[in-house]
């Protein structure tokens, strides 16, 4: 009895491997392990909002509707609870990917409105927090393409032969990836106009 037990799960370990299984474990363990470092990275982006935005209220405090927009932006992102959950929903992510590309657009438009602020620009904190950003929307790019590719890869094995039918018996799904084409445009930075008045709107 011993013997065909210790077989049966000799058989069944070689069976999911065979289909899969072990490729549907791994993939999905580097999708968690690149997500991390995605939500890592736009928190750094968050983190730093506040003190860039405070810069550049002290030498462009006229600038309120920039400023304004950022920080509603900042604040729609800290509103998404940004959990490992998020993968396994396709709304929820799509929400987020949204939200963060509205706050990189934000900071686009500010970064814009610096150049008009000589004695802004040779400020040293507002070029330490430049800079801090600018390195940060690298990491950000960096390990969006991890997730993206690893992401392709658990998809690839969770919708082929025959691995798709261990996936559909353990309840693994296709999940959801960023789409880049759309959040570009979300991210592209509007022409600004010094020309033009500017109403001026409280900051919270």
């Amino acid at each position: 009895m011993r013997n065909r037990l210790m077989s049966l799960i000799l058989l069944l370990t070689l069976v999911l491997s065979g289909c899969g299984y072990n490729t549907l474990q791994s993939t999905d363990e580097q999708i968690k392990a690149s997500w991390a470092e995605v939500l890592n990275q736009y928190q750094r982006r968050a983190d730093l909002v506040p003190n860039l935005v405070n810069t550049v209220k002290g030498f462009a405090a006229q600038e309120q509707a920039v400023l304004l927009g950022v920080t509603e932006a900042r604040a729609k992102v800290g509103s998404i609870q940004a959990t490992p959950a998020l993968i396994n929903d396709p709304g929820a992510f799509a929400r987020f990917q949204q939200a963060q590309g509205e706050l990189g657009s934000a900071l686009s438009r500010l970064l814009v409105v610096s150049e008009n602020y000589p004695q802004l620009k040779s400020d040293a904190n507002f070029r330490d927090l430049q800079a801090q950003l600018e390195g940060t929307e690298n990491r950000i790019t960096v390990a969006r393409n991890r997730y993206i590719k690893a992401v392709q890869e658990y998809n690839v094995v969770v919708r082929s032969f025959p691995s798709n039918l261990t996936a559909m018996l353990f309840g693994h799904q296709v999940k959801p990836s960023f789409t880049v084409e759309n959040e570009k445009e979300i991210s592209r930075a509007p022409t600004v106009d010094f020309s033009a008045p500017k109403a001026v709107v409280p900051v919270k």
